[in-house]
């Protein structure tokens, strides 16, 4: 019974929408409302005017992240000279726990701290037993600060240390190369040359400037 009062009801309410040249009083509108269908409630886009300054809300216009404030360049330095002040405080005290660093050699990236082993898959000019030192140091951190280069760290300021343990060649790799029904086939084995180094030091200047 309720529904069908409700269709007849929303059936007299469209047939008033079209008589009356889709004019229907504020108020009423209101509360019934809820009781159209999409289709009687839906305005086409082409009738809606904007202002030709008006800019639709989306990712670009209006970010989901709150907006920055400039920061001033003297309380940025300020800031800086603190940080600095702290960290020079921590590295001249020597409190700063086991030192790790990151550094670039042989082409790759390796995160190292003292009495590591890395093997490295090629050869070095140095001989077993011999203390190298490893220059491009890209980052280099303690529990309390991190140091990070741009790209690298200064010589002076960090220094990486590593002894030659061993040098030898990987296993035997096989590379086949298959054709079928062609009666091609190839059978390459593959060595590749093999260092090893063990991480002796990873020391830090007690001053940064």
């Amino acid at each position: 019974m309720a529904l069908t009062l409700r269709s007849g009801f929303c059936e007299a309410l469209r047939a008033g929408w079209r008589i009356g040249g889709h004019k229907l009083p504020s108020p009423l509108q209101t509360r019934i409302g809820c009781l159209l269908p999409a289709a009687v409630r839906h305005q086409s886009s082409h009738s809606i005017k904007y202002p030709p300054s008006y800019v639709p809300e989306t990712s670009l216009s209006r970010p989901p992240w709150p907006e920055l404030s400039i920061i001033d360049p003297m309380e940025e330095e300020k800031r800086h000279q603190e940080v600095v002040q702290k960290v020079n405080n921590i590295l001249a005290s020597e409190e700063y726990g086991r030192l790790y660093a990151v550094v670039h050699f042989a082409s790759r990236q390796w995160k190292v701290t003292n009495e590591d082993l890395i093997l490295i898959e090629n050869h070095i000019d140095a001989e077993c037993g011999d203390r190298i030192r490893l220059e491009k140091v890209l980052m280099v951190g303690g529990e309390d600060f991190t140091l990070i280069g741009r790209p690298l760290l200064s010589r002076d300021l960090v220094k990486v240390e590593a002894t030659v343990i061993e040098k030898t060649e990987s296993w035997p790799m096989v590379h086949m190369r298959f054709w079928r029904r062609h009666r091609y086939q190839r059978k390459r084995i593959i060595i590749q040359p093999q260092t090893v180094l063990r991480i002796n030091t990873v020391e830090v200047a007690p001053n940064l400037c």
